[in-house]
C-alpha cells in the first residue's frame, strides 16, 4: 500500500444505491453508516463522503474533494474547472443518458422555444437554462424551483419548465408536452485538477474508471458454455457472435470441444434453442462482473 489516500465523493440522493451497487461489481464494498456522510469502504487508500450531485462540482473544484461521480449536468453548472475522467452512463432507472428538456402545457400555444419569449420558465438548473435562452436569444424570466417543478405550469407559477427526465413518463403524467431537449446527460467521474497531476492519485482514479467501466459493460453481456461435437463445430461456430474469438478447447473425450463465449444478453433468449438444434450440449449460462 501507498500510505496515500484519494478523497472519493459519490452522489448522495437517486444515484446513490445505483453508485453503491456500481462500486460494489467493481470491487469496492461501501458500507453505509446510519446518520454519517463518511462510509467505510474496503480499500485503505479511498476515503469516502457523501455529497449532493449539485454541490459536488464546487467541492471537486475547490480541491476539498480529489474526485467525485455527479451529473454532466451538474459539473457544468458548477462552473468549475474540472478533469473529466470518465463518461459513465448509468442511472436509477434505465441505464441510459438522461435529458434535460424544455417543457410546457400539453394544451398551451406554445411550440417552440421562440414562442416563449417573455415568459417565465421554472427550472432546478439555472445556468444552463439562463445559457439556453441567450445562445437563442430569446428574453426569458428564469425562476428558481425547489421541487415539484412538473406542477409549477399546472398551478399557472410559470409557462414552461426545464426539467429531467429519463424515460419522459413523469412529464407525460403531468399533462406536460416536450417542445425542445436542452441538454442530454450522464454521469461523470470528475476530478480536481492539482489530484489528476499528481501522479498517485491519476493512476488511482484512472483505476477506478477501468474497473467501474468494466462492470457496466458487463451488464449487457453474459458468458455461455457448451460442449460441442467435434463434426458440428463449423455449423456451431456459424450462429455465434462474441465479443472476441471464441474459446475451444478439446475434451478428454476427444470427439467433442468445450466453446465459450461472451455475447450480448438481448441475444441469448433465441440463440440457446438454435444451438440445441445444432448439437450442442451442456449449455451454461453465467453472468459477469466486469469486461475489461
Amino acid at each position: 500500500m501507498s500510505g496515500q489516500t484519494l478523497k472519493l465523493a459519490i452522489p448522495k440522493g437517486s444515484l446513490e444505491d445505483a453508485t453503491l451497487a456500481l462500486f460494489a461489481r467493481s470491487g469496492w464494498k461501501i458500507s453505509m453508516q446510519h446518520r454519517n456522510y463518511f462510509p467505510a469502504v474496503n480499500d485503505p487508500e479511498l476515503s469516502i463522503s457523501l455529497c449532493r450531485p449539485q454541490e459536488m462540482g464546487m467541492y471537486v473544484g475547490e480541491g476539498i474533494l480529489d474526485a467525485g461521480l455527479t451529473g454532466k449536468d451538474w459539473a457544468m453548472e458548477s462552473g468549475a474547472d474540472l478533469v473529466v475522467a470518465a463518461d459513465l452512463v448509468y442511472s436509477k432507472l434505465s441505464n441510459r443518458p438522461a435529458r434535460w428538456v424544455l417543457a410546457v402545457a400539453g394544451d398551451s400555444p406554445y411550440h417552440r422555444p421562440e414562442d416563449l419569449a417573455g415568459k417565465r420558465i421554472a427550472t432546478e438548473i439555472m445556468g444552463l437554462t439562463r445559457k439556453y435562452f441567450e445562445a437563442r436569444n430569446i428574453p426569458v424570466t428564469i425562476n428558481y424551483s425547489w421541487g415539484a417543478t412538473e406542477a409549477k405550469v399546472i398551478e399557472g407559477l410559470a409557462d414552461a419548465i426545464v426539467e429531467v427526465t429519463e424515460t419522459g413518463a413523469t412529464i407525460r403524467a403531468n399533462g406536460l408536452r416536450v417542445i425542445d431537449e436542452v441538454l442530454t446527460t450522464n454521469t461523470q467521474l470528475i476530478a480536481n485538477r492539482e489530484a489528476w497531476a499528481d501522479p498517485w492519485k491519476r493512476r488511482k482514479i484512472e483505476q477506478i474508471t477501468m474497473l467501474l467501466q468494466g462492470a457496466l459493460r458487463a451488464e449487457s453481456l453474459v458468458g455461455v458454455k457448451m460442449n460441442v461435437p467435434a463434426p458440428k463445430l463449423d455449423a456451431i461456430l456459424s450462429l455465434v457472435p462474441s465479443l472476441n474469438s471464441p474459446t475451444i478447447a478439446h475434451l478428454h473425450d476427444s470427439d467433442w470441444l468445450s466453446l465459450e463465449i461472451v455475447i450480448e444478453t438481448s441475444v441469448v433468449r433465441e440463440l440457446i434453442p438454435r444451438l440445441v438444434e445444432a448439437g450442442a450440449q451442456g449449455i451454461i449460462e453465467y453472468s459477469l462482473n466486469k469486461v475489461i
